[in-house]
């Protein structure tokens, strides 16, 4: 952590060095992926309600208040806002359908991660085997040491599944179709490409170019290599949410990845640079959208409130 406050320290120590033009043409590229993506999920919504006139506005203000949250919360508490403003703005939306539309439009993220950080392991990027030593170990191997105990506690949770069960059949069965709803645009491939895929691949074209833009813009070597660098690091960070925006999970990644490349602080500079400005940007959009659409930035308590009327 003081290394972190150490390279805040030195971000605002360099802010003269800053090119400001590649830094503006980041911002734009990174403000062009987030009307990408949202176009990409509004596409999604609208083949789950062919009936209804899903409205791009309503959804890319819904996606902003989501990610400016997301910004500042950790744990994505944003996604649970971002599902609640376009189930107000969208006419017979359901949070169980809103839901699964989120899966799909995370398809083409979780595709493109996958291929960036096995490109990663390939190169020698990532510690990859240095890091697993270190993770919690789970001893499965009591199911195999305790057999009979393991039936009992499984029949136990088994006969309370059932029981569950039987009692919200209706509810479960009413539940399921309209998440089987949201998966609706998957049934015709070519669709799904066509207004899914093809926004998802030009927000990750944006945001490769604005990762390039902000290297140029810190002073650090402009490359197609340590932009995928930094992207894997930073889609790294965004899977494990521990921290608002990944700051602290992406800086150390980086360290690590872009070792050599410059010195560290130098490093932990431009990445806090960089998280500094993207999170700006995405609470600014965020608290307007939110200020725009809901009248009031006390979101909580909305959703607090009907969760209580739900209940």
């Amino acid at each position: 952590m003081r290394n972190l406050f150490d390279a805040i320290e030195v971000f605002f120590e360099t802010l003269t060095s800053i090119h400001w033009a590649p830094l503006g043409l980041a911002v734009l590229c990174h403000v062009g992926r987030i009307a990408s993506r949202s176009r990409a999920w509004r596409n999604v919504i609208a083949g789950a309600y062919p009936e209804t006139n899903v409205e791009w506005r309503q959804v890319f203000g819904g996606y902003c208040a989501g990610i400016g949250a997301n910004a500042i919360l950790p744990g994505r508490g944003g996604d649970l806002l971002r599902l609640y403003i376009v189930k107000h703005r969208v006419e017979g939306t359901t949070y169980p359908t809103l839901g699964a539309t989120l899966i799909v439009d995370g398809i083409f993220d979780l595709v493109a991660a996958s291929l960036l950080l096995g490109w990663a392991l390939w190169e020698g990027i990532l510690p990859g085997g240095n890091v697993l030593p270190s993770l919690p170990a789970i001893d499965w191997l009591w199911v195999f040491k305790n057999p009979w105990q393991s039936v009992v506690i499984a029949g136990f949770f088994l006969a309370i599944a059932l029981i569950a069960f039987g009692l919200t059949y209706h509810r479960i069965t009413a539940f399921w179709e309209r998440v089987r709803q949201g998966f609706t645009i998957l049934r015709t491939p070519r669709r799904y490409l066509r207004e899914v895929a093809l926004w998802d691949a030009a927000d990750w074209a944006l945001r490769l170019v604005a990762i390039f833009f902000f290297l140029h813009a810190f002073g650090l070597p402009a490359t197609a290599y340590n932009a995928f660098a930094y992207q894997v690091a930073g889609s790294l960070s965004t899977a494990l949410p521990l921290t608002p925006g990944g700051i602290g999970t992406e800086q150390a990644l980086l360290v690590y990845v872009f070792s050599g490349v410059a010195a560290s602080s130098k490093i932990l500079a431009f990445s806090v640079g960089v998280k500094l400005v993207t999170i700006t940007v995405n609470v600014t959009l965020g608290v307007a959208a939110v200020v725009i659409m809901l009248g009031s930035v006390r979101w909580r308590d909305r959703i607090e409130a009907e969760r209580g009327l739900s209940g």
